[in-house]
């Protein structure tokens, strides 16, 4: 089979994005959140975990601590405690407290709205300085690679078996789409990740972009 072309990949992404479009619109965040600095605290607490399981123990840990100034000063066993039902809750915890911390010492309390700036806070990496962009501050500087969109972006061929690594399947995406698309990229690929295009018996007969997918078929 011949290499695709990068405008034959541009082409077929604008197809794609527009029934993600049509089916999603612009997307939902599944993550539940009252400010910009909850919504970092939120992604970081999902790592290694799903979005309903953090929604679950959000509110108590926002009631408690609702602003970075509260959640610097707290006591590392008491957000233990709230979070505890979650992966990796000890460490989790650590960079919650100094998340906060480095918030209040360096950005006079508010999460900075800079993809750059947001990755020098603890526990912060590129995928959640995007979701926090997109989501929180409506401005994307890339696109926040998850599993979900990784997995996608290689069923679909617009990533390559080089792209190994989040970074580059990013680099890619973000060569294909227009930055326009940007915003929804994520959101849209994770309910679809979800609904049609699962890591295990993805629902390829009924997914409403399977003429766009050349690997359509091949994970049943």
């Amino acid at each position: 089979m011949a290499r695709e072309s990068l405008a034959s990949k541009r082409e077929r992404a604008a197809k794609i994005e527009e029934r993600m479009f049509a089916h999603y619109g612009p997307g939902e965040a599944s993550l539940d959140y009252g400010s910009p600095f909850q919504l970092t605290v939120a992604v970081v607490l999902s790592a290694q975990c799903t979005d309903a399981a953090v929604n679950k123990v959000t509110p108590t840990l926002f009631e408690r601590f609702p602003t970075p100034e509260a959640l610097a000063a707290a006591e590392l066993s008491d957000v233990e405690e709230i979070i505890h039902s979650l992966g990796f809750y000890r460490a989790k915890a650590k960079n919650l407290i100094a998340l906060a911390q480095t918030t209040v010492a360096e950005f006079g309390g508010q999460v900075p709205a800079d993809v750059d700036l947001l990755q020098k806070l603890p526990g912060v990496g590129r995928k959640t300085a995007n979701c926090v962009m997109c989501e929180a501050f409506k401005d994307p500087q890339g696109i926040a690679v998850d599993t979900h969109v990784y997995r996608i972006a290689h069923r679909l061929k617009l990533a390559g078996p080089s792209a190994n690594t989040p970074q580059k399947v990013e680099d890619i995406l973000l060569k294909i789409y227009p930055k326009r698309d940007w915003l929804y990229v994520n959101h849209q690929w994770v309910h679809f990740g979800r609904d049609f295009c699962r890591a295990r018996k993805p629902l390829c007969a009924d997914c409403f972009i399977g003429d766009l997918c050349p690997t359509r078929g091949q994970w049943d």
